[in-house]
């Protein structure tokens, strides 16, 4: 049972990691085509939602591409390449194949064109300075998930929602932990309070053992005492009688020589 949790914890929370980078590839996606002027990029790598097939069949619509930075100069004809130009009127970024290059002096110049567009070179001649960077890649429909992540539901069913659990299982998480501590605490103070009761009631039984060798040793002093008195009165008693039995010796001893004479 434990094994099986641990591994539900794991796979949980790599789910819910995915789906955190998911976001943070939907919310750089957003901020890099934000503003057309300036496009961020990560490590120097820029992801792109394409919204027509002007490049089909290298990718198409709903495909999510990747731009690379890169120096202009190393450029050549056939590269795919992201750049600033005017769509219907309105700055715009786009990403077609390079037809081709011309230069005068220090500038290049680029023809481009879509390779669905059907031989027809785009309108606008863009130079070094409208190049984002240069095609690398793409995911196959990968663009039209980050167009419904873009949509108020998907942003709250796969971004808002999985976030909200995961923030939940943390938090769930932490009380978990916080309980268990608290056991463990609980447990411990316990353990240690179970430890100076006995520390205690051992430190009273030596004393009590001590205070009863105490009263033995003075139980028995007062006993040889007792024991040194009577033999004193004993010897008294003797000294007495002694002294008592050589008077009456000296006595008759007396008598008998006033007897004599």
């Amino acid at each position: 049972m434990k094994a099986l949790k641990r591994i539900g914890t794991v796979v949980l929370s790599v789910i819910l990691w995915a789906i955190i980078l998911i976001a943070a590839l939907y919310a750089f996606t957003t901020m890099a085509t934000k503003d057309n002027t300036n496009v961020a990029n990560l490590f120097g790598y820029t992801p792109l939602v394409v919204e027509s097939d002007s490049m089909a069949p290298t990718f198409s619509a709903g495909d999510l591409i990747f731009i690379r930075k890169c120096d202009p100069a190393e450029l050549k004809e056939g590269d795919i390449i992201c750049f600033h130009t005017i769509i219907e009127n309105q700055y715009a970024l786009n990403t077609h194949r390079i037809q081709s290059i011309e230069t005068v002096g220090d500038a290049r110049s680029y023809t481009t064109i879509g390779d669905n567009n059907d031989g027809i070179a785009d309108q606008h001649v863009i130079s070094d300075g409208d190049i984002v960077g240069k095609y690398v890649g793409h995911l196959t429909g990968a663009g039209k998930v980050m167009d419904f992540l873009s949509s108020s539901t998907g942003f709250l069913v796969v971004i808002v929602l999985p976030m909200l659990l995961f923030f939940i299982y943390q938090v769930y998480n932490l009380i978990m932990i916080s309980i268990r501590l608290k056991k463990a605490i609980a447990v411990e103070t316990a353990q240690e309070q179970e430890l100076a009761r006995q520390q205690v009631e051992k430190q009273a039984e030596e004393k009590q053992a001590e205070q009863e060798k105490a009263q033995k040793e003075k139980e028995e002093a007062q006993a040889a005492l007792e024991e040194a008195r009577r033999m004193k009165e004993e010897a008294e008693a003797l000294r007495a009688q002694a002294e008592a039995e050589l008077a009456k010796a000296k006595g008759q001893k007396q008598n008998g020589e006033d007897e004599k004479q």
